[in-house]
């Protein structure tokens, strides 16, 4: 599975942006999906993941609220709807994908997934 995101860039502090992750490989619509961040100096922390079905979500205690992860099965994409950006959102922003059919709550723990994108930046001024 290869993922790809996108949507990165710029923002002022207060503004929105959309992150999108293309995944590839016919059985990628049924792992569950994640994004994760990393600022400079500072860990990957986890921000948002999503069940295969898309009906179980979890977040971040810092994003709930802001953002929301949303995903297309039939495009093959998972979202990240970003609002009322702060400047400490800034990061570059991963996108992860589990092959555990996880149940109940999807973890946020990052050793649980298996392939992981190259990352965008996100940026937001204050």
């Amino acid at each position: 599975v290869q993922l790809v995101e996108s949507g990165g860039g710029l923002v002022q502090a207060g503004g929105s942006l959309r992150l999108s992750c293309a995944a590839s490989g016919r059985t990628s619509s049924s792992y569950a999906r994640a994004w994760f961040r990393q600022a400079p100096g500072k860990e990957r922390e986890f921000v948002a993941a999503i069940s295969r079905s898309g009906g179980n979500t979890n977040y971040a205690d810092s994003v709930k609220g802001r953002f929301t992860i949303f995903r297309d099965n039939a495009k093959n994409t998972v979202y990240l709807q970003m609002n009322s950006l702060k400047p400490e959102d800034t990061a570059v922003y991963y996108c992860a994908a589990a092959k555990t059919p996880f149940s109940g709550i999807v973890p946020g723990t990052r050793g649980l997934y298996d392939y992981w994108g190259q990352g965008t930046q996100v940026t937001v001024s204050s």
